[in-house]
């Protein structure tokens, strides 16, 4: 224990003590607030890209099911069995709705486009998370015996359709099943459905292109009788997804594949995922260079107080012993800066989240104004754990040198 309390004494003495040189102090507290910067900046950047993930993803999660039933093999499939039957009466599940998908192209006065038809129950819709999916219009799929059509910003622009008035009536085309090759007319080869809009949905890339019609609308323009794609599946609390998706897997089996949020967009989740982790090492880097400066403290200090070390040589002090003081040195150091850049970044994302002083300069009407923090516990301890390594390292090397300089004078 001796060997320890003896050089923290030291260390502690050396770093609140004022030096005989006045620029060792400054060295310092450079030091110091250098670790104490980088570290702030790791836990606000990583707060604030958290919110925006958070953000980014209640977007997406806003449309897209919690769990998605597709076949393994093939295109369509029926749901006229028993295990389906029992996975729609689950009292767990809040919306089971059947979808039929497939491309399409639309026209409208000589523009045409293609698109991804989507069609699916009107009462399932209504139970499934409707807010923030809309632009404009109205968010309704039939009234009475009459069919509408949501369809994607993207789809609106190319064919520069208007949403209100009576000539809001778009054509859709689809591949007939069974066409005859010696077809003179090749309009005899596609079914040809009419539908008026309701609405646009919200400017997102997944509605971009997407036409959501009644599935019986879809099944009469697709040509589908009784089956379907996909049964897209809303849960009454999230928290049991993985649970329910397990057990859908098991009641299915390996003819169809049971897919949660992060697993029918992989390319999102990663992309955000692999972001987040450039950022971090891109500001590790930054920490790193700061951290540096420990090495520039520790070097004027035993400068300063090299007649000390010699001392306490004389004294029978061992090089271990002198270079353990410098050691823990460094670490006060980058503890000190890491610590407070912590709590001062903490502080920091705490108003941000009261207050919201940050914001983004968008216009009114725009999906953010408000920079979205979200604080994460696992970052502080990832934080911590990075500056406290890096430290280590630095302080090592740095009075391993520091007790070389000693012994060569």
């Amino acid at each position: 224990m001796r060997h320890i309390r003896v050089p923290l004494l030291f260390a502690f003495r050396y770093l609140f003590s004022k030096k005989s040189v006045n620029a060792i102090n400054i060295i310092s507290l450079i030091s110091v607030v250098g670790v104490f910067v980088s570290t702030a900046a790791l836990v606000i950047v990583l707060s604030f890209y958290n919110g925006m993930e958070s953000f980014i993803l209640s977007m997406y999660s806003t449309f897209t099911p919690e769990l998605r039933i597709e076949p393994t093999k093939g295109k369509v499939f029926s749901t006229d069995t028993p295990e389906f039957k029992k996975i729609a009466a689950d009292q767990r599940i809040k919306s089971y709705c059947e979808v039929l998908e497939d491309k399409i192209l639309l026209q409208y006065d000589n523009q045409q486009f293609i698109g991804q038809l989507k069609g699916m129950d009107p009462e399932g819709l209504s139970k499934q998370g409707t807010e923030n999916i809309l632009h404009t219009g109205k968010y309704t799929l039939q009234k009475d015996t009459t069919y509408y059509a949501l369809i994607g910003a993207q789809v609106q622009a190319n064919l520069k359709v208007p949403i209100s008035g009576i000539y809001n009536t778009i054509e859709l085309f689809s591949p007939r099943k069974g066409t005859s090759a010696h077809n003179v007319n090749p309009l005899d080869d596609f079914n040809s459905r009419k539908i008026s809009l309701s609405g646009v949905l919200t400017y997102q890339p997944e509605f971009d292109n997407l036409v959501i019609v009644p599935l019986a609308f879809a099944r009469d323009l697709l040509g589908e009788t009784d089956k379907i794609t996909a049964v897209e599946i809303f849960l009454s609390d999230s928290l049991y997804s993985n649970v329910v998706q397990h057990e859908i897997q098991q009641t299915l089996g390996t003819d169809f594949s049971v897919k949660n949020r992060e697993e029918q967009n992989p390319t999102l989740y990663k992309t955000i995922k692999s972001e987040k982790w450039i950022v971090f090492f891109i500001l590790t880097f930054i920490g790193i260079i700061a951290i540096f400066n420990i090495v520039g403290s520790l070097t004027m200090l035993v400068i300063d107080k090299k007649d000390d070390m010699k001392v306490l040589q004389s004294l029978g002090a061992e090089q271990s012993m002198i270079a353990r003081i410098f050691f823990i040195e460094g670490i006060l150091i980058s503890l000190i800066g890491g610590v407070v850049g912590i709590i001062v970044g903490y502080l920091f994302c705490k108003l941000q989240e009261a207050y919201g002083f940050v914001r983004t300069g968008e216009t009114d009407g725009s999906l953010i104004d408000v920079y979205p923090v979200d604080i994460r516990s696992e970052d502080f301890v990832l934080v911590f754990v990075t500056v406290a390594t890096l430290s280590l390292i630095v302080s090592y090397f740095s009075s391993k040198l520091s007790v070389r300089e000693i012994g060569n004078t």
